[in-house]
Formats: structure tokens, sequence, C-alpha cells
């Protein structure tokens, strides 16, 4: 095993890792702190895919712009720590159907050879392209334009959600009153 391949699996666990942890952690700001690990060691794996631009935008955009949005929705909601399960009743088995799903199309992408191992191909197209930042410009508003503008709205949502949350007033809790 070369010293690429144990970087590689090292990032992955520690990415995976500190995803389950975010997932499974009580407590919302230890959650945004997992997140920005796991959006750390994505923009080392970008570096090592030889995508140095990603990187950064993964760092400053989702380790920077995007946590300081979720922290601020935390301190919004206040930092008491989530029940690890909501009273939702078809949450359980929703969640596992869906986590199924999503293992069954990951094997299905495997056998059919979606995920082939990177060559020197792709430095070379990337080149042809006039730069890394060209090529990718050229695919987010030509060919991925729709998901593009449709997570921008995604995140507006989430900002006038938040706004809106934080406006609402208070109920005060009989049980603890």
């Amino acid at each position: 095993m070369s010293g690429a391949e144990l970087f590689f699996y090292v990032l992955a666990v520690l990415a995976i890792t500190s995803a389950l942890a975010m997932i499974f952690t009580p407590r919302p700001v230890y959650a945004v702190l997992f997140m920005v690990v796991n959006f750390v060691a994505v923009a080392l794996l970008y570096l090592q895919l030889e995508a140095p631009f990603l990187a950064a935008v993964q760092v400053l955009v989702y380790a920077g712009a995007i946590m300081v949005l979720f922290l601020f929705v935390v301190m919004l909601m206040g930092p008491a720590p989530a029940p690890l399960w909501e009273h939702i009743p078809a949450q359980r088995p929703l969640a596992l159907l869906f986590a199924v799903g999503l293992l069954g199309a990951l094997a299905t992408a495997i056998r059919k050879g979606a995920f082939t191992p990177l060559t020197g191909t792709m430095s070379s197209a990337i080149a042809t392209a006039g730069g890394q930042s060209q090529a990718l410009a050229e695919h987010l508003y030509n060919r991925y334009l729709l998901p593009f503008e449709l997570t921008s709205l995604i995140l507006l949502v989430g900002i006038v959600g938040a706004v809106v949350l934080a406006r609402l007033p208070r109920q005060k809790n009989p049980t603890t009153d």
C-alpha cells in the first residue's frame, strides 16, 4: 500500500467517522464542529485528487460560510441538546427504507462500473478546457445550472426559516413554569 492510498483511507475513515458523530451527537454545537471536521477531510480528499480550486471552495464556502449559517441557527434555536430520535411515528421505518435504498443504488452503481479509477487523463482534460476553474464553470453553469440554482434556493429558504423561527414568540411550557 502506497502512502497516497494510506492517506486516502485515513481521510475516508475521518470523514465517515465525523459524519456519523455529527448525526449521533445530542448536542447541536458539537454536531456543527463535527461537520467542520468532515468538510476539512473532504477538502483534503479534493487536494489528493489534484483539485486545489475545489478544495479551496470547500473550505471557504462550506467550512466557512455555511458553518456560520448553521451556528447562527443553533444559537437562535438554543444550545439545549435535542433528543436523539424525535417522536415521529414513521421516522425509523422510513429512515431504514431510505438507507436500504441508498445502499442498493450504491451497489448497483458499483456493479455497473459507474466508479472508475482516476487516471492522468483528468489533468489533461482540465488543461485543454482552459484550467480547473474554467472546466468547473462550464459544467456548473451549463450542464448543472438547475441543481445549482435549486441549491441556492434551498439555502435561501433555510435562512428565511431561521429568521421566522427567531421572531416567533416563545410559548411558556406549563410543566416547567
